[in-house]
């Protein structure tokens, strides 16, 4: 199994997720139905050079453990090896957002700020719409500029639920120390 993705489907309390491991990390924890899911799926099969089989994993596994404290109210941070497959470019967005704490949010104008290019906007927020790591890349916790719920691969109201968890505001962006 060298060569692939053991992949398979985790119901949660929010949706179903596809979670993904290739060499002990996790390289995938996605929304099943959402609209790029087989751009998605192909870049990270062409990244890694490998194709899925569904099949369990000690990844997998510990994944679905972690998501579930999470969403029972008993874990904020995740401690799994997370495999990013993308671009450079996405790699850096996904790295940040995995720096924003449970419970705060970030406008897409404040992470383009962060990034060093505040005119990169309409770029970052298209990183963030390719981030095959839902929850444990919190791109959720990314607001519009006016405090608004903007696009989410697992729909709006998952969004909205995901940050009610949190307890974070949506209508104010909160600040955080990086």
């Amino acid at each position: 199994m060298s060569n692939s993705i053991q992949t398979e489907i985790y119901s949660s309390p929010y949706g179903e997720l596809i979670l993904g491991s290739y060499h002990d990390q996790l390289c995938l924890c996605d929304w099943r139905y959402r609209k790029s899911r087989e751009l998605i799926d192909r870049r990270i099969q062409t990244g890694l050079k490998a194709s899925f089989v569904e099949a369990g994993s000690m990844v997998n596994e510990e994944c679905k453990k972690q998501l579930m404290q999470y969403f029972n109210g008993e874990r904020k941070e995740f401690d799994l090896s997370v495999l990013l497959v993308g671009s450079e470019f996405q790699k850096s967005v996904w790295n940040l957002l995995m720096k924003i704490p449970f419970g705060k949010t970030l406008s897409y104008a404040r992470l383009s700020r962060r990034l060093g290019d505040e005119k990169a906007i309409r770029a970052v927020a298209r990183a963030n719409g390719d981030n095959a790591h839902s929850i444990i890349v919190p791109c959720h916790r990314i607001l519009g500029s006016d405090g608004s719920l903007t696009g989410y691969a697992g729909g709006l109201r998952t969004k909205q639920k995901l940050l009610q968890l949190e307890s974070a505001s949506l209508q104010q962006e909160l600040k955080f120390d990086s």
